[in-house]
């Protein structure tokens, strides 16, 4: 059944915060929170700092809010955190203001049916983050839950949930696959985060096993491995660079230390010049790229960060990853777009998103490298034997359970990928219809379309000897996993094979599942993936604030150079 665009907005209600409290100001506002009438940082929040305010606070956003933006209201994925930033600068006034009135544009509903005491409910508990400690360390405990079965039926092939995702699984869809936009309404289905259950274990192909290499995370996200081996992990919600040591025999880290703090929410890392022996250490910052002084070994910043170049920023995904081309010459930055499909045409704040951008390494003459990718933002990887850039993408929602996919695919300099007015080709957003036909036959077919909504983030390429030579120089990628599905999908690390080719043939593997408890709730939510030295993938997890290594211990193993 199609549906038009107010329905949508009040069929994910569970999700309305998910762009409309940004990470920083977009340039369009005034110096009030979403350009909020000046009178109403007068009004006063008659339930602030009372504890009962904020524990009916805490349930109504558990209830509304945070299957998108997380546990404390720290964000999740693509969605900015609430416990932090304008949201907790802006007067209690001017928060309640926004939460009452809305704006559809930024897909935020007016909530003025709730009881106004119910708002203010949430805006106490909101601000409480700030500066409750008990507050932040009752909402951090997660419940327990019994699974309960899912009777939808079966999904129809090659379209895939929760259900049937098992290791070793082969998947391929193709343009010709893809269903009418609406066949099937757009669905409001964030997973409620809840403890791991005791039996509960990434699930990993025959021969190989699953290792929880470290815990106690803050919001774990981009790893990326050093040229010594060690490895770089950005926090995005306390703004720190962890670096983890070696390997001991148990599979741990060997030492972790904290290389550098302070930052914005940092998400993308990347060491210059590439090759054995870089001299700093550049981190996407959000809104803008930063570097540090690095030297091989070191495991803290031996100096401040050094600004190199702002970037676009406010509403929307905040996830800026970082790459060089193999010479060096050149530096790519991922910036997703601030919206689901707001015209840039129209919309000043998706200037220069909705792209990967090209900068000198110290920041200077800026291109836009490719567009029409809305999101980019979680990976972007170089194929090491051709030297040409990957992304791994989150495409849009809002046109049914199985549109539009997600996908990994190389990137053409100059291509045109079809956000927000085409999508995989020739297909045409609805929303935008009869908007830029001349791009129609411009928009490029990805190279591997993956299940709609999986929320696809890092990639990586494997260049170890550990696992099987099948294995050699495939990708494998974190699949956050999806809210704007009936049936949940994704949660998961997946195998593209390329059959020892610098192609893909557009199949994709199940590789490590096991994250899902039942339709409504998740333990884990893979983000970040890298090799490590001795050959096993490591992959964060900011659903159980942990880092999972993934080797192989099979009967085939490669015990020497291929």
């Amino acid at each position: 059944m199609k549906i038009g665009f107010h329905s949508y907005v009040l069929g994910v209600v569970a999700c309305t915060l998910a762009f409309i409290f940004p990470v920083s100001p977009m340039a369009a506002q005034d110096a009030h929170f979403h350009n909020a009438p000046a009178t109403t940082a007068q009004l006063k929040n008659p339930y602030a700092g009372q504890s009962a305010a904020v524990a009916a606070g805490s349930r109504l956003y558990t209830a509304n809010c945070g299957s998108c933006h997380g546990i404390r209201a720290r964000g999740t994925g693509n969605i900015p955190a609430l416990s932090q930033g304008p949201t907790q600068s802006a007067p209690d006034g001017e928060v309640f203001w926004f939460i009452t009135t809305g704006s559809v544009d930024n897909g935020m509903p007016a909530w003025a049916s709730l009881p106004e005491q119910k708002r203010w409910q949430i805006v106490t508990y909101l601000k409480s983050l700030k500066t409750s400690t008990s507050a932040q360390q009752s909402a951090s405990v997660l419940p327990e839950v019994t699974p309960v079965k899912t009777n939808a039926p079966p999904p129809q092939a090659p379209f895939t949930d929760f259900r049937f995702e098992q290791p070793g699984k082969v998947r391929k869809i193709t343009p010709q696959d893809l269903p009418a936009p609406y066949v099937t309404e757009s669905a409001a289905n964030g997973p409620q985060l809840v403890a791991r259950p005791q039996a509960a274990w990434p699930k990993a192909p025959a021969g190989f096993s699953v290792q929880q290499y470290a815990t106690g995370l803050d919001n774990p996200r981009l790893l990326r491995t050093a040229p010594n081996g060690d490895i770089f992990l950005a926090e995005g919600s306390n703004g720190k660079i962890k670096v983890f040591h070696g390997i001991t025999s148990d599979g741990k880290p060997e030492q972790t230390e904290t290389f550098a703090e302070g930052l914005t929410q940092p998400y993308g890392i990347a060491f210059y010049p590439p090759g054995g022996n870089p001299q700093w250490v550049y981190v996407g910052d959000t809104d803008s790229v930063v570097r540090f002084p690095y030297q091989n070994g070191d495991l803290k910043a031996s100096g401040s960060a050094q600004h190199i170049v702002d970037l676009p920023h406010g509403r929307g995904h905040w996830t800026r990853d970082v790459q060089f081309m193999a010479d060096g010459k050149k530096m790519f930055v991922a910036v997703g777009s601030a919206s689901n499909v707001d015209d840039p045409d129209s919309t000043p704040a998706e200037t220069n998103r909705a792209d990967i951008l090209e900068f000198n390494p110290d920041g200077s003459e800026m291109r836009v490298y490719a567009y029409g990718i809305r999101n980019a933002g979680g990976g972007l990887a170089i194929q090491p034997k051709t030297g040409e850039l990957w992304c791994s993408v989150n495409e849009r929602d809002g046109l049914g359970d199985n549109l539009v996919p997600d996908y990994i695919t190389h990137v053409e300099e100059g291509g045109f990928y079809g956000w927000p007015w085409w999508y995989i080709g020739n297909h045409q957003d609805p929303r935008h219809e009869g908007t830029h036909p001349e791009l129609r036959d411009k928009a490029i077919v990805p190279d591997v379309l993956l299940q709609p909504h999986n929320a696809s983030l890092e990639m990586t390429f494997y260049e170890g000897i550990q696992f099987p030579t099948e294995y050699e120089g495939d990708i494998f990628a974190s699949e956050h996993g999806s809210w704007n599905r009936s049936v949940r999908t994704g949660y998961e690390v997946i195998r593209v094979p390329l059959h020892q080719t610098s192609r893909a043939s557009g199949e994709y593997e199940d590789f490590v599942t096991g994250f899902v408890v039942d339709n409504g709730h998740v333990w884990g939510r893979p983000v970040g993936i890298t090799e490590a030295h001795d050959g096993s993938l490591l992959v964060s997890d900011d659903g159980s604030n942990s880092i999972w290594r993934i080797s192989y211990t099979g009967v085939d193993k490669v015990s020497g150079p291929r």
